[in-house]
């Protein structure tokens, strides 16, 4: 296979530049009504994201290693001619980018409904402002993604190819962390995520709780059930914020949390419960500590019931 170019270090100093430039619109042309910038919870997000950078490299190796494996294991495979040569690759690649994006939806669903998981990705939800420098707060622990992508490999798609195609997935998804774009044409949010689709995922009322997951194609949410519309001003942030910049809290603080739950689990289900259970999870008769997710790994609403716990269990580190 043909050596992909490493689209994400390639832009790191494009994301900075767009950084620097919102926010120095903030600066020329204020507006009430949007947060802007402050200096330690920006620190704090370019800190993040250097060291997301960094772990990357060290969970590389063993997540290759798999990916090795399962692709040698396979009897399918993408010829690298219909990867490289035209016309075939007009229709190869928008394929590959389509099926990784799908599975980019489930693995951002799974990571917002299931605790052990929603550990990694809450870092991504701990700025209570939206910005381009969001984009940047990332998790440490982005191993935690690699088993949704497997199918693909399965399925004859290289290592090399997948990781490529994810890149662009998340170097698409930069631009519609901020404030500074209100709506765009309406066949656009039809089809696209966007800002306004993408604010709704930060922000932390109820009705906002775990929607719009997508990647680059919101058409996923729309037929799995997820989909909200911007309505009301978001508030981002989590439903109880953790008030610091440490990044090793940061980083860190509901691994924490769910140690602290372990030491006083009594039982085996429990135990699984507080580890694999959606986030606000709590034993039968205990008193909730965060909301139940407002959107499962089924299509369809939540009963209501469901969204009234939501509610009522707000205090919890939940976006």
């Amino acid at each position: 296979m043909k050596d992909l170019p490493g689209i994400i270090t390639w832009s790191i100093p494009g994301f900075v530049l767009l950084v620097v430039l919102e926010l120095l619109s903030y600066r020329v042309h204020g507006d009430d009504d949007e947060l802007g910038y402050a200096t330690k919870d920006t620190a704090t997000s370019l800190t993040m994201g250097i060291g997301s950078v960094l772990f990357d490299t060290l969970w590389k190796v063993p997540i290759v290693a798999v990916y090795a494996v399962v692709y040698a294991l396979t009897p399918l495979r993408i010829p690298d001619g219909v990867l490289y040569s035209l016309p075939a690759a007009l229709l190869a690649w928008p394929l590959i980018l389509v099926a990784q994006d799908f599975c980019y939806y489930w693995s951002h669903r799974a990571h917002h409904v299931v605790r052990i998981l929603w550990a990694s990705h809450v870092v991504h939800h701990s700025s209570r402002r939206f910005n381009l420098s969001t984009a940047l707060r990332q998790t440490w622990t982005g191993f935690t993604s690699f088993v949704f992508y497997l199918p693909l490999i399965a399925l004859g798609v290289h290592p090399g190819v997948l990781a490529f195609a994810s890149s662009l997935n998340l170097l698409y998804q930069f631009w519609i962390h901020t404030e500074r774009i209100d709506r765009m044409p309406r066949w656009f949010e039809a089809v696209f995520n966007t800002p306004s689709h993408h604010r709704v995922h930060h922000a932390s009322q109820g009705s906002y709780l775990d929607r719009n997951f997508a990647g680059i194609l919101i058409v996923w949410d729309r037929a799995f059930g997820s989909f909200e519309p911007e309505g009301e001003r978001p508030v981002y942030g989590l439903t109880k914020n953790i008030d610091t910049h440490n990044p090793l809290r940061v980083a860190f603080h509901e691994y924490a949390a769910i140690g602290r739950d372990l030491r006083s689990a009594r039982s085996p289900r429990t135990w699984l419960g507080f580890v694999f259970g959606h986030p606000g999870w709590r034993p039968t008769g205990s008193p909730p500590t965060g909301p139940l997710p407002a959107a499962g790994l089924a299509a369809g609403d939540v009963a209501a019931a469901e969204v009234s716990a939501v509610e009522a269990a707000a205090p919890a580190f939940r976006s």
